[in-house]
């Protein structure tokens, strides 16, 4: 039994971006999630391919050991593809393409080996597929992704799903359509009363933030020369900070803060070539040294208390 659980996409994507194209290459919410997770603890994904998935495609998810037991393959059916562009500003995507193909069907079909799973990834599929998952597996900590088109057409569903997973993780524009507000601090509290245990915004090159009811934790994104597709990055930052809390087994506050500094650093790499190539490549002793590079660009310690100046304001005469 793995001890992580993701169920979402596995898709072959097609990407430009200002700096190349890429055509036919990996993708899809588990498949980034799993690759980054997979450096933490063990992981299993549950997630639709068709015939044209290859064995080379498949090959990444066997390099990291992730287990595709519930990887279903449908015989004459084609695998999930989307197509974008993104420019200069790398926050956004302009969708050039979807074609659901056996995706469009999905019903997640869970072994009784992952219904065991103690810690559960829901990514970014149907919120009501979502909530079925979730009622087959009792995870002790399970989080969430979603997205706008969801939060558009499926509000009522997406609202019952929220209220029976512990995380909800989506980024900051996701969180003010959700709430309904503007105000990234109203919106997150907002969001909580829905009955998650805490909320993990994304904030693409601007960090993460963490929201509880009693507790607030901001970090920045790790500072890059090079960020050539920004596709996955809020998937490999979710598995990321899922794969350490599995790793760990711990739920606390500094557990979960140092969770979020794993998953920024997992991002950082996705995001430095195109689909999963980095991380592919990617060794241990580059995210240890990356997270020491990460503690000392946000490390301070007050050196002596600021003298602070005081005047004498006096009231206008009326």
């Amino acid at each position: 039994m793995s001890s992580l659980l993701a169920v979402g996409s596995v898709a072959l994507d097609s990407i430009k971006t200002p700096f190349g194209v890429r055509e036919r290459c990996l993708g899809g919410s588990a498949t980034h999630f799993s690759v980054a997770a997979s450096f933490f603890t063990d992981v299993a994904v549950v997630a639709v391919i068709g015939d044209d998935f290859t064995a080379e495609d498949e090959a990444v998810f066997h390099e990291r050991e992730v287990n595709t037991r519930d990887l279903q393959r449908i015989a004459g059916g084609k695998t999930f593809h989307w197509a974008g562009e993104y420019g200069f500003d790398l926050n956004s995507a302009q969708t050039l393409d979807t074609q659901l193909n056996v995706f469009g069907n999905f019903q997640p079909k869970l072994s009784p080996e992952a219904r065991k799973s103690p810690y559960l990834f829901l990514g970014n599929i149907q919120p009501t597929l979502q909530r079925e998952v979730r009622e087959q597996v009792d995870a002790r900590f399970v989080a969430m992704d979603t997205m706008n088109l969801w939060i558009d057409t499926t509000k009522d569903e997406l609202i019952k799903t929220i209220g029976v997973v512990d995380a909800v993780i989506i980024n900051d524009a996701e969180t003010r359509q959700l709430a309904g507000e503007p105000n990234l601090i109203k919106a997150a509290k907002s969001i909580l009363e829905l009955g998650p245990k805490m909320l993990l915004v994304k904030r693409g090159e601007y960090g993460a933030a963490l929201f509880t009811r009693d507790s607030y934790f901001a970090i920045p994104a790790f500072p890059l020369e090079n960020v050539f597709d920004p596709t996955g990055a809020g998937d490999s930052f979710a598995g990321g900070f899922l794969g350490y809390i599995a790793q760990t087994g711990k739920i606390d506050d500094m557990s979960v803060r140092c969770g979020i500094i794993y998953g920024s650093i997992m991002a950082s790499f996705n995001v430095e070539e195109f689909s999963c190539d980095r991380v592919r490549r990617l060794k241990p002793k580059e995210i240890r040294t990356r997270l020491e590079q990460f503690r000392e660009y946000t490390y301070f310690e007050m050196q002596e208390s600021a003298s602070l100046k005081t005047v004498s304001v006096k009231t206008p005469a009326r």
